[in-house]
């Protein structure tokens, strides 16, 4: 088969993949599409490799085709082309350029690494958060502010947010894709990472590391908010909880079944997510929409939502020991954690 009708061949699969990936866009989860000052000078680097590599394939293809036509046989011609073994200057040449586009990479290069791996987590200008990665979801821990939390990261805006990361169980990696590169979180080793978000917004965040079977399910969100915003949250967050009337009978169910994993005040992570604030979260396990009725379905049956996680299953018909009305009662409690 020819090069030509394998091309052709090719091109219905070429223009499926185009129209497929220009749906790749999300702003809250994308690199390309940075949203603090790491993620754009790493978004720089990856700018500055490519311009490279193309500008370098673009005269190797140009010489190519020069010389298959400056120098191709012709008919009746039968002498020998003009030899450069051992020509200097051509030597001087693919030995120097190289170099020098090696330079040109690899300055900014060293310098973002060694600035991009600077440790802030004695810097007191920093917010400080200690990032525990567990099957399957994340717990956030501010040592300076005594709070703590889990899948939903608040952080201010301009701020440098310097994190120590580890792992409670397999190996992790933590991405925020528009605010920097990602860290792996290991059983035992602590990893440093800074990052700054220059805009108020939500962000994704994805776990990296091929860590088990919902894997793919382990997602967190970052809030960047303004400064006195983000002090009224911590207030917030410090506050006791006031339990009405109407949800006191799913707090006594919650205090029995649940409270034993769960933590519902910001002073302890605890073995589960820590719920303080749970009320005011866009999500239900970093993957569910935070619906009472996505409640019910979670507490019923967790292992039909995201596979493998720790939480047993409380819906009788999943093995369970609550009847439905008592779910219900503990998602009216959960309802007032705010």
């Amino acid at each position: 088969m020819s090069g030509m009708k394998k091309l052709w061949r090719l091109l219905p699969l070429i223009a499926v993949m185009t129209f497929l990936l220009t749906g790749c866009g999300d702003p809250t989860l994308s690199a390309l599409q940075p949203k603090g000052p790491v993620a754009s000078e790493q978004l720089y680097l990856m700018k500055l490799s490519l311009f490279i590599m193309v500008f370098v394939v673009i005269v190797v293809f140009a010489i190519y085709v020069y010389v298959l036509i400056r120098f191709r046989k012709k008919a009746g011609d039968d002498s020998i082309p003009k030899q450069v073994e051992g020509s200097h200057v051509l030597e001087i040449i693919w030995t120097v350029v190289p170099i020098l586009l090696l330079l040109v990479l690899a300055v900014p290069t060293v310098s973002y690494t060694f600035k991009h791996s600077t440790n802030y987590t004695k810097d007191k200008a920093a917010v400080h958060v200690k990032v525990t990665a567990h099957q399957f979801w994340w717990q956030f821990e501010y040592p300076d502010l005594g709070i703590a939390t889990a899948q939903e990261l608040v952080v201010p805006k301009d701020k440098i947010i310097a994190f120590e990361l580890v792992s409670a169980d397999v190996a992790h990696a933590f991405w925020v894709p528009s605010l920097g590169g990602k860290v792996d979180t290991n059983p035992g080793i602590t990893n440093t990472l800074y990052l700054q978000a220059d805009e108020i917004a939500t962000f994704q965040g994805r776990c990296t590391e091929l860590c088990g079977a919902s894997h793919a399910l382990m997602n967190f969100t970052v809030a960047s908010k303004s400064e006195a915003d983000f002090d009224a949250w911590v207030a917030k967050m410090k506050a006791p909880v006031t339990v009405p009337a109407t949800a006191q009978k799913g707090e006594e169910l919650f205090k029995e079944n649940c409270m034993s994993c769960h933590a519902v005040n910001a002073n302890g992570p605890g073995v589960a997510p820590n719920l303080k604030g749970f009320a005011d979260r866009d999500t239900l396990a970093g993957i569910l929409e935070h619906t009472p009725e996505n409640m019910a379905l979670w507490i019923k049956d967790p292992q039909d939502q995201k596979p493998g996680n720790k939480m047993p299953a409380f819906g009788k018909e999943a093995g369970g020991k609550l009847d439905d009305a008592q779910i219900k009662d503990i998602v009216s409690y959960l309802q007032t954690l705010k």
